[in-house]
């Protein structure tokens, strides 16, 4: 297998420093599995280039083993470990470039520490998923995305597409994120290993997806293959992922209580969640969206409201939708309650048909996390296409960050948040919205509310304008 990194930050040859590989010379290291050979095609200051080259030796991945059983002595030399070659890359990557991995460079470690333009290419690598799983796991990453593919043979077209792709991203990253995203999502395309997987590899795939697996959209099927389907692993690595995941303001408030205080005290969440209720429920609203839905919390709420007819639930995340199924006990729900509800995998990023035909679609705490350049398909997918009758939607107020203790400046409540909007940057976004697709919008503070900081929630009420008038 060959992989090529190439850089045209200036100097470009620098990028020898951060992989700490010289671009002077050949540098080969055997592994367990064969030959790893680093060079550089090209290495200028305006581009540089380094390849990794693995070479898989079949015979000797058993060699030494014993025959065991009916062809055991075949086994030698016929064995299906050379088809989990995108697993071999993987720990190559993470053999020769390990010190790049970790983001150290003794001499150029502030270049280490930088966002600089990378791609990488993949001449061949197996993608059983095809091209959309590729762009699954990798755009959501930032990377601008390449494909090649085809036919298994060109003469028969009946027998379908290959499962190999020849694949190239670009973006602007540092060394290390772009080397720890490859070391996880290569195998995974795969869905294969070369060695037994156990309970350590979930250490290591958390060390690895620290600061981007929990953000992920696709994070439950990468935990999956990556941790070869054994379930009882992927829920302790979700479990663990999640737990990592605490907002801040959640911290904040369970800091906040005191053990002489035993009166139980409504949490910010709640209370969002019981006004983002009642305000649909003053809608009149008897068709309801709620676009990531997670756990689904808000839906037992409205599920509650006789006048609602039917809930639609929608979340990016298939283990959100497994516990919201848990929470609402949908298995053990009467049938006419049961026809009330319904429960779907989806992105807002994506045009989504299902989406279409109701009243009010809530949105809670749902934007903050999507990147500036998705945002504007967010917008469209909404207001344009799904387009409800009303929107109430929320987002965190970044003027009352100064109110936790937790929080140093211009840090955010979540490690997943893109941005979080003071007062008048939401109403900036929120106005030229509703007017630009023909709604009227009306603003609202949630939780407790500052002087100085105003609340630590803000609410956008979106109504059409032929229903208004």
């Amino acid at each position: 297998m060959l992989l090529t990194i190439s850089t045209t930050h200036q100097p470009a040859s620098d990028l020898g420093y951060l992989l700490h590989k010289n671009p002077a010379r050949v540098q080969t290291e055997d592994v367990s599995f064969g030959t790893a050979t680093v060079f550089y095609p090209e290495a200028s200051s305006e581009k540089c280039t380094a390849a990794l080259l693995l070479e898989i030796d079949p015979v000797g991945l058993v060699r030494g083993r014993g025959p065991s059983g009916d062809g055991g002595q075949l086994e030698q030399y016929v064995n299906d470990r050379p088809y989990a070659a995108n697993s071999f890359l993987s720990v190559a990557i993470g053999r020769v470039f390990n010190t790049a991995m970790t983001g150290r460079s003794k001499e150029r470690q502030e270049l280490a520490d930088s966002v600089i333009p990378l791609s990488v290419s993949l001449p061949v690598l197996a993608a059983r998923g095809g091209h959309d799983l590729v762009r699954r796991l990798f755009e959501p990453l930032g990377y601008e995305v390449t494909l090649t593919g085809g036919k298994l043979d060109a003469e028969f077209p009946e027998w379908g597409e290959s499962p190999y792709v020849s694949l190239t991203i670009a973006g602007e990253k540092r060394l290390q994120d772009l080397l720890t995203h490859l070391y996880v999502l290569i195998p995974v395309l795969d869905n294969e290993k070369h060695y037994w997987v156990a309970g350590d590899e979930i250490d290591k795939l958390l060390r690895k997806g620290e600061g981007w697996l929990g953000a992920h959209p696709e994070k439950d099927l990468i935990v999956s293959r990556y941790l070869k389907r054994q379930r009882s692993l992927a829920r302790e690595a979700l479990d663990r992922l999640m737990a990592s995941d605490t907002p801040v303001e959640q911290l904040s408030e369970t800091e906040n209580a005191t053990a002489n205080d035993m009166t139980p005290k409504r949490s910010l969440h709640s209370e969002r969640l019981e006004v983002v209720a009642a305000t649909v429920k003053a809608t009149g609203a008897k068709r309801v969206l709620d676009l990531g839905c997670g756990e689904g919390k808000l839906l037992r709420l409205l599920l509650a409201e006789p006048q609602i007819e039917f809930i639609l639930g929608m979340d990016v995340s298939y283990r959100s939708l497994e516990r919201a199924k848990e929470l609402l006990r949908l298995d053990g729900m009467p049938e006419r309650q049961r026809q009330r509800i319904d429960l779907i995998q989806g992105s807002l990023t994506y045009r989504d048909k299902r989406l279409s035909g109701f009243d009010v679609a809530a949105i809670v705490e749902v934007i903050e996390h999507l990147d500036a350049a998705r945002l504007a398909t967010f917008e469209r997918i909404v207001f344009e296409f799904a387009r409800p009758q009303h929107v109430v939607l929320t987002t965190p107020n970044a003027e009352y960050n100064a109110v936790f203790e937790k929080l140093h400046a211009g840090e955010f409540r979540h490690d997943d948040h893109r941005f979080e909007w003071s007062r008048k940057q939401f109403e900036d976004w929120a106005n030229p919205l509703a007017e630009r697709f023909g709604y009227q919008v009306r603003f609202e503070l949630v939780g407790p509310v500052e002087e100085q900081y105003g609340a630590p929630t803000q609410m956008a009420v979106f109504a059409r304008k032929e229903v208004t008038q």
